[in-house]
């Protein structure tokens, strides 16, 4: 018996100096963030909707049904003009500034009193060659600056396609 004691107990000093002699795992490298496009993501409410009649197009991001826009365009068809729209709060400079994508466009807006609150609605004349306007419509998002913050407005998937309609619409 003292000596099946010796080997199980010699059994363990092996194991114990074999456990002793394996080196550590490695210290793993960080996993580096996801790699993304820079796109911003749609936001859960909101999204682009697209209206057209014989004669004039309508594209607005904002919540359906509501009267929570952020951002609107206006044309007639094959016009190549845009009338842009946006809500802005009193004393708000008159003018409309978008990106998309690194294009800026700034645009000399008309103020008036809003319907829809106490803010003013700003409009902006624009043509659908606007750098700006022609990125938007390629990568799908645009972005405005309200009151010295940057609003981005991207699509959900299934509206996407609503921003290409609206410019073959408008020329």
């Amino acid at each position: 018996m003292r000596m099946r004691a010796l080997l199980v107990l010699s059994g363990l000093a092996v194991s114990a100096a074999a456990c002793a002699t394996v080196e550590p795992p490695a210290a793993t490298e960080p996993t580096p963030p996801p790699v993304t496009s820079g796109a911003p993501l749609p936001v859960e409410g909101h999204d682009w909707f697209y209206y057209a009649d014989e004669e004039t197009g309508r594209l607005v991001y904002g919540a359906a049904e509501s009267d929570d826009l952020r951002l609107g365009f206006d044309c007639r068809r094959a016009s190549g003009r845009l009338e842009v729209l946006t809500l802005a709060g009193k004393g708000a400079k008159p003018e409309i500034v978008v990106e998309s994508g690194g294009d800026t466009g700034r645009f000399p807006a008309r103020s008036e009193p809003s319907q829809l609150d106490d803010g003013v609605l700003l409009t902006a004349d624009a043509t659908t060659t606007e750098p700006v306007f022609q990125r938007f419509r390629r990568i799908g998002w645009i972005a405005r600056w309200r009151d010295g913050e940057r609003e981005a407005y991207a699509p959900h998937p299934a509206s996407r396609p609503n921003i290409e309609s609206f410019f073959a619409f408008c020329g």
